[in-house]
């Protein structure tokens, strides 16, 4: 720990892996065994976002990229083409029903993994519970990348979304 030279968990997990390597202990992905609660590409739900839904997810997604990037967190909210909450130490609940008070309906959330994310050990994660606070912050898209999201609850959270008219679109980084 006293080699870090930055305290971000991505650094402080990879630098625990490391060591143990070197203990010729392999860390794999947390994914290795559970590939089935990866995203799949598509729309998830029976509702597809409309064009200026969609226009938000494109404009979020490199938005959520970039703020990945610097590590500062993984989720945006937007309507617009306006960024209304940008996901810092609070998390993602906190981000979405700020950006939903500020929106007042019909936000887009849009959550990816950080460039060069090590997937061993922090994969993004969405379920039931955030689509009960997309619903509470009346947001109407949820917009997450395919293959790098985890989805718990699926089944739930799909009929759940299905039943409030909350799209789910699980996209490529490379859809440009």
């Amino acid at each position: 720990m006293s080699k870090l030279l930055v305290f971000h968990d991505d650094d402080i997990l990879r630098s625990v892996a490391d060591e143990m390597s070197k203990e010729g202990i392999e860390v794999i992905s947390s994914i290795a065994y559970l590939p089935e609660l990866l995203a799949p590409s598509g729309c998830l739900t029976k509702r597809r976002p409309g064009k200026s839904e969609m226009e938000d997810i494109y404009f979020g997604f490199k938005i959520a990229k970039d703020l990945g990037r610097l590590d500062i967190g993984q989720c945006v909210v937007v309507r617009d083409r306006t960024v209304l909450a940008v996901e810092a130490i609070d998390g993602t609940d906190a981000t979405i029903l700020r950006g939903g008070q500020l929106s007042k309906e019909k936000a887009v959330v849009v959550k990816v993994s950080k460039p060069g994310q090590d997937l061993r050990f922090d994969v993004p994660a969405v379920g039931l519970h955030t689509v009960k606070i997309m619903y509470q912050a009346k947001a109407s898209v949820l917009a997450i990348e395919a293959g790098k999201t985890l989805l718990f609850d699926r089944e739930h959270m799909i009929d759940h979304a299905n039943k409030t008219r909350i799209s789910i679109l699980s996209l490529s980084d490379d859809f440009s």
